[in-house]
């Protein structure tokens, strides 16, 4: 299904000199806290306020938000300083809700991605609107999943969306709350090209002080923004303390951060990076030869182990050899979780290869 260029009217529209920002507090707690953020806010590079109102938690016995008594706060907000509204619906009551109250652009969270049933009631809901919706990944890294949420808005009839990257649940990270695995959020800027892609680093750090680099990096790949929590108090905010910054926090981010362009026409610009695509081609058709042979030998392997009546996977070896290709690689400055996902690969290729040759 094709995204049409109209679809990112909404972003275009605003006509912004810099990548569009998307700022206010996890949830929404008090009218006073609500409105004193937004006020800070307004001075900053922030488009966009943001708040929960519904706070779908993990458990139950956490705050989940103060529902449907927050909406007119985000109504003063956006009579008080101009800024465009934004929250959170998690059903079609919730969308009724927020229509009612004029709340501008709604998002779909990454727990209600995941349920093709209650993304359809949304859809269902809001047919015949005309506001933006932007629909975060799902909580799995399923790509399937997050287009087919966009799939269904569009055929409902959404002609403004968006998506939210805000990472991916994993039981053994150390340095994200959510790990990015910008790959998927790539393969689907390659589906919809024309989509507007929107970074949440607040929800991929969980900690405030690796924002900055996240940031940097969904700038350097050509993100339309961010949303980014922002809290008057961040250390006493009932959820989420510990990724949301102050309104001058942002506000030094924002001005730290590179806008990389687009492209540069500059002769020994694009005369150098030929030079380097032709190199990498090169490389590239080299490690496919090499692949080749690699499963050549795998093959090989396999007949003999059948003719010997020897089992396939040999865990031991297979754990030696990781960590050697781990270890070497890292001594040539590369990525630990970078050569083990290569060699993981390799490895369930060589075994399924092995598992069918006679």
């Amino acid at each position: 299904m094709e995204i049409k260029k109209e679809n990112r009217k909404w972003l275009d529209d605003m006509q912004l000199a810099h990548p569009l920002v998307i700022a206010g507090p996890c949830s929404a707690e008090t009218e006073e806290q609500v409105l004193k953020t937004a006020h800070l806010l307004k001075d900053t590079d922030t488009n966009v306020f943001r708040a929960g109102i519904w706070k779908p938690r993990t458990r139950p016995g956490g705050f989940e938000g103060v529902g449907e008594i927050g909406l007119p706060w985000l109504q003063k907000v956006k009579k008080e300083t101009g800024m465009l509204v934004t929250t959170e619906v998690g059903n079609a009551q919730h969308v009724e809700l927020a229509l009612k109250h004029d709340i501008d652009i709604l998002w779909v969270g990454a727990r209600t991605t995941v349920n093709p049933f209650v993304v359809q009631e949304i859809a269902d809901a809001l047919k015949g609107v005309d506001k933006p919706v932007l629909v975060k990944n799902p909580v799995n890294p399923d790509l399937a999943l997050w287009l087919g949420a966009v799939e269904r808005f569009q055929t409902a009839g959404i002609s403004q969306l968006g998506v939210i990257h805000r990472g991916f649940s994993t039981y053994n990270s150390l340095h994200y709350r959510n790990k990015p695995k910008w790959h998927i959020a790539i393969e689907l800027k390659k589906e919809f090209p024309d989509l507007p892609l929107i970074l949440d680093p607040s929800h991929i750090c969980g900690r405030r002080d690796t924002l900055l680099d996240v940031s940097q990096t969904g700038l350097d790949l050509n993100y339309d923004g961010f949303m980014i929590e922002t809290h008057i108090d961040p250390d006493n905010a009932w959820s989420d303390a510990a990724q949301q910054i102050t309104p001058a926090q942002l506000d030094q981010m924002t001005k730290d951060l590179r806008i990389r362009q687009k492209y540069s026409s500059k002769e020994d610009f694009q005369r150098n990076l030929t030079m380097f695509r032709k190199e990498l081609d090169i490389i590239d058709s080299s490690i496919i030869e090499i692949l080749k042979e690699r499963m050549g030998v795998s093959a090989d392997i396999g007949r003999l182990k059948h003719k010997e009546n020897v089992a396939i996977l040999q865990s031991d070896r297979w754990a030696d050899i990781l960590e050697k290709m781990i270890d070497a690689g890292q001594k040539h400055g590369l990525n630990r979780e970078f050569i083990e996902k290569i060699f993981k690969a390799i490895h369930v290729e060589s075994i399924n290869i092995q598992h069918h040759v006679k």
